[in-house]
């Protein structure tokens, strides 16, 4: 209680009202990111660390998370009660010293927040004890399936203790890994969603603007960054080496570019992420290692420079704005080979991107064209009358051939052949058969 006062928290979220009642039993949760999960596993967990003492036990609580940054976060969140106690925790990743990491685990903490990779390393070194474990946290499971952990996580589940409490959360309860591993990791479950991935986010304003090419691409996110009002903003792309080129482009326009992906050591990418937080730099370029975990304060402007691939992804990645609360604006660049996945996202959160066009800067791509209600697309020609179409049908032209189509059938039009009218998968351009 001290530490939520010294805080400022003294209301609970959606999620941990939600959460606190049953967390006496397994749960599998589904909120928004955002939402307050980090507290609403962790309260209930060190309550009970802390009301039944056992200090002749190895570790009594494994966080299991996908990435270092999460890591580092809920690391973090969970110093911030321990340094008020006599609990200790400690935290696993990649890109650190083993024998650091084995002193770490010599002085027997509590709490141990782990990445999947590395607590397998660790296990296989036998420099780690999970048969005490009283608390299992699967933090965004979903994540570290996608990420090809499955035989990993199922590793840790034969070394960790038979009786214990498991939480699992993840964004997307439907996610077939996820529920297999409900199925198996979970005793009687509750499951408890307060919103799910698909529902619009209500404080984030989303937008798309059309780009021809990644150098118009780049002179979108220069205008960006120059006329919107923020005080920080982070920039996704797919590949690391463009995360590198890109970074290096805006510093030649603006000041604090901060550049952050997977290939960087540790101490690198949290030498970024600090001055991110410090605001020495405000505008961050990343991969999608910073989709999940990273909670900057004042983090207003999101610009999908490449489209995420996946919906969830996507989702996570506008979900660094418009946290607990606060307002935030998520901008996507749309080139025309992403135009089916910006309409699979749509279909995947269910809303629609904002279209937006910059005066100036407007692309020559825009869009593919649309069919009118009859099937036909719209502006295509009719063929003179007598000339064959490339399906070898005789077009006809005026009352003659209307007249024939109404004398075979009741309804005023015929609708064309499939073989005519061949649509992608969003109903738009045509797809063209050679003769």
């Amino acid at each position: 209680m001290a530490a939520l006062e010294k805080q400022g928290i003294d209301t609970p979220t959606e999620v941990q009202q939600a959460v606190l009642p049953q967390a006496h039993k397994d749960l599998q949760v589904c909120a928004e990111t955002g939402s307050g999960k980090t507290l609403a596993y962790l309260l209930p967990m060190l309550q009970q660390l802390l009301t039944q003492p056992a200090p002749n036990t190895a570790t009594r609580a494994l966080i299991l998370v996908p990435t270092r940054e999460l890591a580092r976060q809920v690391y973090k969140d969970c110093k911030a009660f321990t340094d008020m106690n006599t609990l200790e925790v400690g935290v696993l990743t990649g890109g650190e010293e083993f024998k650091y990491q084995a002193a770490m685990l010599r002085k027997n903490p509590e709490v141990l927040v782990a990445t999947t990779g590395r607590l397998v390393d660790h296990l296989k070194r036998e420099t780690v004890d999970l048969s005490d474990l009283e608390f299992l946290v699967l933090d965004e499971a979903d994540r570290m399936l996608d990420m090809g952990f499955a035989e990993d996580m199922d590793l840790i589940l034969q070394r960790s203790r038979t009786q214990r409490r498991t939480y699992l959360l993840s964004a997307t309860l439907h996610h077939q890994g996820v529920q297999r591993i409900a199925g198996s990791w979970l005793i009687d479950a509750d499951e408890i969603t307060t919103q799910s991935v698909q529902d619009a986010h209500g404080f984030i304003r989303q937008q798309r603007i059309l780009a021809d090419d990644n150098a118009h691409k780049d002179r979108l996110l220069v205008w960006l960054l120059a006329n919107e009002s923020y005080d920080k903003a982070i920039v996704f792309v797919n590949r690391r080496d463009e995360v590198d080129r890109l970074a290096d482009f805006l510093r030649q326009h603006r000041d604090g570019v901060a550049a952050l992906h997977g290939d960087m050591t540790q101490d690198e990418r949290n030498y970024v992420l600090q001055q991110v937080r410090l605001g020495k730099r405000n505008i961050l370029v990343a991969t999608d290692v910073a989709a999940r975990g990273l909670d900057v304060e004042g983090m207003d402007l999101v610009v999908n420079y490449d489209l995420a691939r996946k919906g969830d992804e996507y989702v996570h990645r506008i979900g660094r704005t418009g946290r607990a609360g606060r307002h935030g604006l998520a901008i996507a660049l749309i080139a025309a080979h992403e135009w089916n996945l910006k309409a699979t996202i749509e279909r995947y959160q269910q809303q629609t991107l904002e279209p937006r066009t910059i005066e100036g800067l407007k692309a020559k791509y825009q869009g593919p064209k649309k069919v009118k209600s009859s099937g036909k697309v719209a502006g295509k020609k009719k063929k003179p009358a007598g000339k064959k179409s490339p399906y070898g049908q005789k077009k006809g032209t005026g009352k003659k051939s209307a007249s024939k189509t109404t004398s075979k059938s009741s309804s005023p039009q015929r609708k064309p052949k499939a073989a005519g009218n061949l649509m992608d998968g969003d109903g738009f351009a045509p797809i063209k058969r050679k003769k």
